[in-house]
């Protein structure tokens, strides 16, 4: 394929048949500028909800520590690991955030406790015990009886891949592996050694 999009597609759908739990689960990696020391690196499995040719669209509080930290850096990675496919998808890119309107339409297909974790959860911050999430949680759930809107503070940021690289396993560590490199006129490929 000369498309890595395309590419990307065919295997998540092969991922959507063949894995058990969470086929769309991935790592972004971002790093902490914090200024009182060097730039530290970040990583956490999320949720990839979306993706086009504009990129890989994920869901978070923007006042998270990933959210605080794409604030400071506008740069990620995302790297996709299917077990029991033995493949594996890994970029690199600027990432941002997606229209509000995006953010809305998403949130309103989420289920009504996600939607009030979103606004009861101060995500990443210490919390002194369960049973202080429990009485947020209980406060949202009366304040928003009916719909439950989008908070300002949550919402979602794309991936724009400047490279995508697909890895396939092959006996004998003679694994299979291409990459994709973002140029002016569209995508080049190569071969990568094992």
């Amino acid at each position: 394929m000369t498309d890595p999009f395309e590419q990307f597609a065919a295997w998540f759908a092969e991922a959507q048949a063949g894995e058990i739990n969470d086929p769309n689960a991935c790592a972004l990696a971002t790093v902490e500028v914090d200024g009182d020391g060097p730039p530290r690196p970040d990583v956490r499995i999320v949720l990839m909800k979306d993706f086009d040719a504009r990129g890989f669209v994920v869901f978070t509080n923007y006042g998270s520590a990933k959210g605080r930290q794409i604030r400071g850096n506008p740069v990620a990675a995302l790297d996709f690991h299917w077990k029991s496919l033995r493949r594996q998808v890994r970029m690199q890119g600027a990432i941002g955030r997606v229209s509000a309107e995006e953010s809305d339409a998403y949130f309103a297909t989420r289920p009504r406790e996600s939607q009030l974790s979103a606004w009861a959860s101060l995500q990443s911050e210490p919390l002194d015990r369960r049973e202080t999430f429990e009485a947020r949680l209980a406060e949202m759930a009366a304040r928003f009886p009916g719909d439950v809107p989008r908070p300002a503070n949550w919402g979602g940021y794309r991936l724009v891949p400047d490279w995508i690289e697909y890895w396939e396993d092959r006996p004998g560590r003679q694994h299979w592996r291409t990459r994709f490199v973002r140029t002016d006129g569209g995508w080049e490929s190569g071969l990568l050694y094992p």
